[in-house]
């Protein structure tokens, strides 16, 4: 099923974890309905931009959040979020592009480390209504996750 012009289910909802557990992660109706308006307003564009794009995580259903240790309310499990990379460009570089090109819920550069243009990775959510227009970096310190507003462009983060 496409998602999208260059968007299939299978690609949003591939999990590895599922496949070795067993955990069924099919979306629902309402669901795959979220799926196809994050393709449409996030994936696609990215897509057309930069060409190849690499979903990592799509939808997650709850069932799989718990198994890889993520929260039963993430924006995955609701079908409103996508973590990806665009292979062989910066991942600072496409989330200043889809910070500039796209409306989005949250945006954030994941674990990237300055300097290492494939390091970490994009996550972003996309809802119809009451955006946040987050735009944040994702980093680790003192063994902990911590987020700090991208001021700028992410490129420029030190």
């Amino acid at each position: 099923m496409n998602l999208s012009q260059n968007f299939t289910l299978q690609e949003l909802i591939k999990s590895d974890t599922a496949i070795r557990k067993g955990i069924d992660n099919n979306p629902n109706g309402d669901q795959v309905e979220k799926l196809k308006a994050l393709c449409e307003n996030v994936l696609q564009p990215v897509r057309d931009h930069f060409g190849r794009v690499k979903v990592t995580s799509g939808y997650r259903s709850e069932e799989l959040c718990e198994a890889i240790g993520s929260s039963k309310k993430s924006q995955h499990a609701k079908a409103e979020a996508v973590d990806f990379e665009c292979i062989g460009v910066d991942n600072a570089e496409v989330a200043d592009w889809v910070h500039m090109n796209c409306e989005t819920d949250q945006l954030i550069l994941e674990f990237y480390t300055p300097g290492e243009p494939n390091s970490g990775w994009i996550h972003c959510s996309w809802i119809p209504e009451g955006r946040r227009a987050s735009f944040l970096h994702a980093f680790k310190s003192e063994g902990k996750t911590k987020y700090k507003p991208v001021m700028g462009k992410a490129k420029d983060i030190l």
